[in-house]
């Protein structure tokens, strides 16, 4: 498996209604065809509903590749995030939450992640009680983060978010909502572990690109984005990942200096997808 080369799909917010039957299919088709594998980065669901969750497994059936996926915060609106977990990871899905799973050779570490700011205007914990709380599920969500990286063995890692571990993919919302659109706290993580690629949602106005203070590529997958950047083409991304080598035993070394880039957008053309055309801006068609 080391050496080969996945084509791995990433989408996020398809903020599946219980009206969405049949919406989904001409979009999962496609990623069908392009792909290997499909990332979910989160807000599978509107409102966190069961039967939006039952609606969305029966759109992903027909889906004949691996999917692993993350929640967001749409789908814990209603409180019933178990049961939502419970109804897709019954369909096949692999939800992730501070688990990691490794799928055709490519690590994959997921966590919903929560807001909180970024950099020197990071909310600190003083004052409140509540300020303490907020600031806490904060660091609890880099702690599972930086816990599911550690269990990965694989050498090319994907740290799969909801929200943003940087600002610069979030740029483009109104600066007021920028301390609930992600967390900086997110990144240390990151930073200290062999990941290549980083991927999330939320951010519906931000940026398609960043990358974090050791130069690791962030990417924001959020359907919204996708579909006003790229309207001639069906809202996901897909990139050429390789496949990594399998550690022995212990954790890969945690590090500063990211590997080079194992991913990279890819379009594909007429005839399906083509394995030598890359583009910093393309998404499957």
């Amino acid at each position: 498996m080391a050496g080969s080369v996945v084509r791995v799909a990433v989408l996020g917010d398809l903020h599946c209604t219980k009206t969405s039957q049949g919406a989904f299919q001409p979009l999962l088709a496609k990623v069908g065809e392009a792909a290997e594998l499909l990332l979910v980065a989160g807000d599978l669901t509107d409102y966190g509903l069961p039967d939006e969750a039952r609606v969305l497994a029966r759109e992903l059936a027909a889906l004949r590749i691996p999917i692993v996926a993350v929640l967001g915060n749409h789908d814990l609106e209603s409180g019933k995030e178990q049961e939502v977990r419970q109804i897709l990871s019954d369909s096949g899905v692999v939800i992730l939450d501070g688990d990691a799973t490794e799928m055709h050779g490519i690590g994959i570490a997921g966590v919903k992640g929560f807001g909180g700011g970024f950099g020197q205007r990071a909310l600190g914990p003083w004052g409140e009680t509540i300020i303490k709380q907020f600031v806490r599920e904060a660091v609890d969500e880099a702690l599972k983060l930086e816990a599911a990286l550690a269990r990965l063995r694989t050498t090319h890692m994907v740290a799969l978010l909801h929200y943003s571990p940087v600002q610069q993919t979030v740029e483009g919302e109104p600066l007021e909502i920028y301390p609930f659109l992600g967390s900086s706290r997110l990144e240390e993580p990151i930073n200290r572990y062999p990941v290549s690629l980083v991927f999330h949602g939320h951010a519906h106005r931000g940026r398609l690109e960043g990358r974090t203070t050791s130069g690791v590529k962030v990417y924001n997958v959020s359907m919204p984005l996708l579909s006003r950047t790229f309207s001639d083409r069906p809202p996901f991304r897909v990139f050429e990942v390789e496949a990594g080598d399998r550690q022995p035993g212990g954790t890969p070394p945690a590090h500063s200096t990211p590997t080079a880039p194992v991913g990279e957008p890819v379009m594909s053309g007429a005839g399906g997808m083509s394995r030598g055309r890359r583009a910093t801006d393309g998404v499957a068609s």
